[in-house]
């Protein structure tokens, strides 16, 4: 039975389904949900992610993961599980570029691909990689770091609007043969507590998403965490700016089909992707309730940059690269950092029995200067989307490098030449 025929099916049987379940069936269903059996990434999927777009995202990210496994005093075993782990390209390229951090740290290193496809990806040239097949998270004890990179954002919402003064909720329906949304009471009073806990008043007629599944996914996290850190990378925006009601009056969900954002989530059932912004002052707050500490909320741009992404573009023309390949590397690093794109996704790093250190992502560190200037810069492979081969909506790849590391940052002082 497709995701359809089970959401029609379910409507026929019990009357009106939440968005949340709707959306739970389209996406996740066994049988012809969109993660469950389709391949959603890249040039034959219906988006791309950030490493996809150059390896330098995950070496920047093996940088932070490096100094997280010295601020736990350098365990011998160093666990990342990253939460999605979709084709296991991210695996791929942290594990790939451990070596080139640390010996020690490299030999630590333990990463688990944790999604609900068991088919094994990218990671599978690592010695140091494996996978689990789960909705949830079946492990404890970790010493290390949870990561996800767009993960939050398809975990199932419920919709709500504002109607004649009071908070309704967005229920999917049938008439006749078509799927159509409804209006009834909130399923849980839960949805309102979220909105007073965040101090938001959702104007008349706007709608707008509520991840519930927040709560469970920080409590799943926390137990399972023994020590270590929670790096969380998604587009989303703190409740005050995601909730306004002149900038999304509509809410936030969008729906993905072969690049083209389509916003029609009633389409295609099962074969497009559905996603919303995450709130990330919930997810602050779900943290700190099961004791996450909150130890930097930045943008990709301002993370990648304190990590090195200059360094990397300003040593691109010396290595002698072909004219397209040198033009291919350096638009892959420039979109991975674009204000307009994936430099404006955020990140959120949390912590558990740390304390509260200075993360080199968050705060420009001279510490790691000498470690910076160091790396060896990562090129791209046939795994990685070109830019130049139109395989997917083109950005704008030039503007000023001023704009990427603005004035003030040690790091734009050294790297921006």
């Amino acid at each position: 039975m497709t995701a359809e025929a089970e959401i029609r099916r379910r409507i026929l049987l019990h009357g009106a389904i939440t968005f949340a379940e709707f959306m739970d069936v389209a996406l996740y269903w066994p049988d012809e949900g969109y993660y469950t059996s389709t391949e959603p990434f890249g040039a034959s999927g219906d988006y791309y992610t950030s490493p996809m777009a150059h390896p330098a995202f995950g070496a920047l990210l093996a940088v932070q993961l490096f100094q997280m496994w010295r601020l736990l005093c350098r365990p011998k075993v160093f666990t990342v599980t990253e939460m999605g782990a979709g084709n296991g390209l991210l695996c791929r390229d942290i594990t790939a570029y451990s070596g080139h951090l640390s010996e020690e740290f490299q030999a630590s290193l333990r990463y688990v691909c944790l999604d609900r496809r068991l088919s094994a990806g990218e990671e599978l040239g690592s010695s140091r990689a494996s996978r689990v097949a789960a909705a949830g998270i079946p492990l404890k004890g970790v010493n290390g770091c949870f990561l996800s990179n767009e993960f939050l954002d398809a975990l199932p919402v419920h919709q709500v609007r504002v109607d004649g003064g009071r908070l309704k909720e967005v229920y999917v329906a049938l008439n006749e043969d078509n799927l159509v949304e409804t209006l009834g009471e909130p399923s849980t009073p839960d949805l309102s507590d979220r909105l007073k806990g965040a101090s938001i008043n959702l104007a008349e007629g706007q709608t707008a998403e509520i991840n519930l599944g927040l709560d469970n996914w920080a409590e799943e996290v926390s137990t399972a965490l023994d020590a270590g850190f929670v790096l969380t990378i998604d587009y989303g925006h703190l409740a005050a700016d995601l909730y306004s009601a002149e900038v999304r009056p509509r809410g936030a969900l969008t729906t993905y089909y072969r690049h083209i954002q389509m916003d029609a989530p009633f389409r295609r059932v099962g074969q497009q992707d559905i996603s919303a912004q995450v709130d990330f002052t919930s997810v602050v707050q779900a943290g700190s309730a099961r004791g996450l500490d909150t130890l930097g909320y930045t943008t990709q741009q301002h993370f990648l940059n304190n990590l090195g992404v200059g360094r990397f573009l300003s040593m691109m023309g010396s290595l002698g690269l072909p004219p397209t390949a040198l033009q291919a590397n350096r638009a892959g690093l420039i979109d991975l950092v674009r204000p307009t794109g994936l430099g404006n996704f955020k990140v959120l790093v949390q912590g558990k029995n740390v304390g509260r250190p200075n993360l080199w992502g968050v705060e420009p560190d001279k510490g790691s200067r000498k470690l910076i200037e160091n790396l060896e810069l990562p090129l791209m492979t046939p795994q990685h989307i070109s830019h130049l081969e139109g395989r997917y909506p083109p950005g704008e790849y030039e503007f000023a490098l001023d704009d990427l590391w603005p004035s003030g940052n040690d790091f734009a002082d050294d790297y921006s030449a």
